[in-house]
């Protein structure tokens, strides 16, 4: 894993260069921003060879002046990594910055790859080194910060309507279980329909578009029902429990 890739210049870069071909001015100022600060491309490069047993040997892969570009070129506009493989391939501008210049651009599983062994201090560091600059250009005071959601994986279930009221025969039916469990004197019982709600949530859910049409409404209304009666019977417990006390119980 090298921190610089020395590439031998080709025709076609003689070429463009004497035709006058130049970066975008915001891409030159961020490349101009990188040059000056050396200590980022030595962090992205420890993080590319960490882990590895002699990173002098195997197959070459990207730089860490190309991963240090790249990541920031697809945070500039915005890109997925599908994108941000395609728009470099295809422009020579780009290609340049990012300093793949005439020579092939991997594929964007490689991206993916190098990106996901930047570690979180790494692009602390990217992003503090941004916004002192920005600060010292009077470009951004940094009083205030915008920041993005991340989607993760979880264990919740989609929100449709039938699930949420299996949640609201499920959950009370759990609660009222335990103090009863705890109060087992409590003059008011606990109905535990969950088996009754349940199944009339997954009909709702198994029900093709054809059978929705005439069956839906009917499950549907039995669902409410079932969930209407639960919430009730849980009030009742929840009021009578305070009189039950566990001296008394």
């Amino acid at each position: 894993m090298r921190r610089k890739r020395r590439r031998q210049r080709s025709f076609a870069d003689l070429e463009l260069e004497a035709q006058g071909v130049s970066l975008e001015p915001i891409l030159q100022c961020v490349g101009t921003f990188l040059d000056q600060h050396a200590e980022l491309l030595d962090a992205v490069h420890r993080d590319l060879v960490r882990g590895l047993k002699n990173a002098k040997t195997g197959r070459v892969g990207l730089s860490a002046e190309q991963v240090l570009r790249s990541v920031l070129l697809q945070r500039i506009k915005d890109w997925d990594y599908r994108e941000l493989r395609e728009r470099i391939a295809a422009g020579y501008t780009l290609r340049c910055f990012t300093g793949f210049g005439s020579a092939p651009v991997p594929q964007h599983q490689a991206f993916h790859r190098s990106f996901c062994r930047l570690q979180p201090q790494t692009m602390r560091r990217l992003n503090e080194a941004v916004v002192a600059v920005a600060v010292e250009l009077g470009i951004e005071d940094a009083r205030w910060m915008r920041a993005d959601t991340t989607v993760v994986e979880t264990n919740s279930h989609f929100p449709t309507d039938s699930a949420l009221l299996w949640d609201t025969v499920r959950v009370p039916t759990r609660l009222a279980t335990a103090l009863l469990e705890q109060l087992p004197k409590l003059p008011e019982r606990f109905a535990n329909r969950t088996r009754c709600a349940r199944r009339r949530m997954q009909a709702l859910q198994r029900m093709t578009p054809t059978q929705r049409r005439t069956r839906q409404k009917p499950v549907y209304k039995a669902l409410l029902t079932v969930t209407e009666q639960v919430i009730a019977n849980a009030r009742g417990v929840a009021k009578a429990a305070p009189a039950a006390s566990p001296s008394q119980a």
